[in-house]
């Protein structure tokens, strides 16, 4: 059978948290499309330790395993979300009852095949609810007017979130950086206190009538005294800093301004989804493409998209020259938004070497382009 991507890993996330039944499961290849992985395989059993069960998760770089043994509870939901979160093109997994696995195609459906183990009911894909990291039913959507598309878009962003914030310690501050209607501003808030951590967010727009609609809905939810908001602009916006800085879907160079000042604060973790990518497509019609690659900017629409690939290209080494590592991932799948790309990045404090300076020098002046972030970081 066929169905979402997005479906078919609730439904995996579930058989991966029911520690009581699960024997193994296996996440392994890469979807077609998809940028490499930081992983080329996941395995997890249940093991029984001195200090009580756990579920031990062996994950391979492609280099060298590390095995950890997680208690059932939030440190494995955490630790199974920012798996899920990886585009593993294959799932496999073995519980008591049945052997379920997943196969995402070259169409970007998931394949979903259902087998019963000798002596056990069958229990079918459709049969397992779907566990949702926020549930539909939750109030915040009753509150912010999510529909269901929106409320999908919710559930793949708080899975990127999973995957790239990993054992906050204190105080947890997050900004969001050109907010908008705000929604997953608030169901950041939702999900990081949900793990029990101690969570403000402020969330930044430069319209007055978005602000006083955001403030009036954190009322609402009861929210106010931890969730707040400012108008101004991404750069000049008074915020004194961030642990975690989102810039969701800001425009053009605005994507740019937003990691500017996530780089000055030093931010733990950014998680930027790019919109239109004007400034380095009016740079590459003014100048001239390097031989032999006049093809690439020769067509209108093959320029802009190449536009896109460049931008977002420079953005991730300009966050490596700074000390970060950088994941670039389809976060929601394109039929709910053709601005489905992600830069998710990590602060490691790790110095860039000679040879990624030199090779980002290279190709912006292949290009002959300077892209706005790098002059914001001057």
């Amino acid at each position: 059978m066929a169905e979402s991507v997005e479906a078919a890993l609730l439904r995996v996330r579930a058989l991966l948290l029911d520690s009581g039944r699960l024997v193994r499961a296996v996440g392994s290849g890469r979807r077609r499309g998809s940028a490499p992985s930081a992983l080329v395989r996941a395995d997890l059993r249940p093991v029984t330790l001195k200090a009580g069960d756990h579920v031990q998760v062996t994950t391979n770089d492609g280099t060298r395993p590390v095995v950890r043994n997680v208690l059932p509870g939030p440190a494995l939901e955490s630790l199974v979300d920012s798996l899920l979160a990886e585009p593993f093109g294959n799932w496999y997994v073995e519980t008591v009852a049945s052997v379920v696995q997943v196969r995402v195609t070259k169409r970007g459906e998931a394949s979903v095949h259902v087998e019963a183990r000798a002596g056990a009911p069958v229990v079918a894909v459709h049969d397992v609810a779907p566990v949702h990291l926020i549930p539909p039913s939750d109030p915040l959507f009753g509150v912010v007017g999510a529909n269901a598309a929106k409320r999908r878009q919710v559930d793949a962003f708080v899975r990127s979130l999973a995957a790239v914030v990993s054992d906050p310690s204190g105080p947890l501050r997050v900004v969001d950086l050109g907010c908008g209607n705000a929604y997953l501003t608030f169901a950041a808030y939702r999900y990081l206190t949900g793990l029990g951590l101690d969570v403000s967010v402020v969330g930044v727009d430069v319209r007055a009538d978005q602000r006083l609609r955001n403030s009036r809905l954190a009322s609402d939810l009861g929210w106010s005294a931890s969730v707040s908001f400012v108008e101004g602009t991404i750069l000049d916006a008074p915020v004194d800093g961030a642990d975690l800085v989102l810039a969701l879907h800001a425009c053009d160079t605005a994507t740019d301004e937003a990691l500017a000042r996530a780089i000055r604060w030093q931010a733990r973790w950014v998680l930027a989804a790019p919109c239109c990518h004007h400034d380095i497509a009016a740079q590459l019609r003014r100048g001239s493409s390097p031989s032999p690659y006049g093809s690439l900017t020769r067509y209108g629409i093959l320029r802009e998209r190449f536009a896109d690939v460049l931008t977002d290209s420079l953005r991730a080494t300009l966050l490596r020259l700074n000390g970060y590592r950088v994941d670039v991932v389809e976060f929601v799948d394109s039929a709910h938004t053709p601005r489905n790309l992600m830069l998710r990045a990590t602060m490691t404090g790790a110095a860039a070497s000679p040879a990624l300076r030199a090779e980002y020098e290279e190709l912006t002046k292949a290009w002959g382009v300077v892209p706005r972030l790098e002059e914001l970081l001057r």
